[in-house]
């Protein structure tokens, strides 16, 4: 059975590829909004802005990589929007493939896309003067938790995209999430902030998961912030699944 699945995933992943190396506008355009925030704040807001040692586009990377896949999950939703509304769902149940090999191949195709649109942002970063002293672990520990962020925000666009009554339904649930990174650490010291708004940010996923990655890139010591970023990560992307797969065998049933 695993073994059928993984092949139709195979299949149904390359699929959705070919359909997003024949637009990678879209790719680019997901980019265009975090690399214009980084610019932003960067040469306009980052002199006024106090966030210790080190250029501030060290300081403020983090926030911008998970704008980045926040953005880029919104094509997902619109892809399975589309494709439930043409039809194709019921046709692939009509062929001898695993059921949930459809949903994965979809997410898959989230996490390839959001992967490239994630070097694009770096590579500009590095041309703003983003400098890293991470190891290779390091960076590959970086990679670990953006691959993570990507899958739970992916798994809620799942939910999102099968749910969504109309092609803006579909897309507009990410707009929140885009904008979750500015109340948190990713711009400025949650210590700046007033009182309700520090409580807020200190304790929701964003602030670990961006205080993580800026220590992995900075080459500083780790306490426990990055085991509760994967906690994050690891909870928001199963009850998402659980929640999706639900959403979808109601839909087709």
């Amino acid at each position: 059975m695993s073994k059928h699945f993984l092949s139709d995933t195979s299949v149904l992943l390359g699929r959705s590829l070919r359909h997003i190396s024949r637009s990678m506008d879209t790719i680019i355009t997901t980019a265009i909004m975090p690399i214009a925030f980084m610019l932003l704040f960067v040469y306009v807001f980052g002199g006024a802005i106090n966030s210790g040692a080190g250029p501030y586009v060290n300081y403020l990377l983090p926030g911008i990589l998970l704008i980045t896949i926040a953005s880029g999950i919104s094509y997902t939703a619109y892809r399975l929007f589309l494709d439930m509304k043409g039809g194709i769902f019921e046709r692939f149940q009509s062929m001898p493939i695993a059921r949930s090999s459809v949903l994965w191949a979809h997410v898959l195709t989230s996490l390839v896309a959001n992967l490239v649109s994630l070097i694009v942002v770096v590579l500009v970063a590095l041309l703003m003067g983003f400098r890293s002293s991470a190891s290779v672990l390091q960076w590959l520990a970086v990679l670990g938790i953006l691959v993570l962020f990507t899958l739970a925000l992916t798994w809620l666009a799942v939910i999102a995209g099968l749910s969504a009554k109309t092609v803006d339904g579909a897309s507009a649930f990410s707009y929140p999430l885009i904008f979750l990174p500015f109340i948190s650490s990713a711009f400025v010291p949650t210590a700046s902030m007033p009182t309700p708004v520090r409580v807020f940010a200190e304790n929701q996923p964003v602030t670990s998961i961006v205080n993580s990655i800026r220590d992995l890139l900075s080459g500083q010591p780790l306490g426990n912030e990055p085991w509760v970023a994967v906690a994050w990560c690891v909870g928001i992307m199963i009850v998402a699944y659980f929640f999706a797969m639900a959403v979808y065998r109601r839909k087709v049933s």
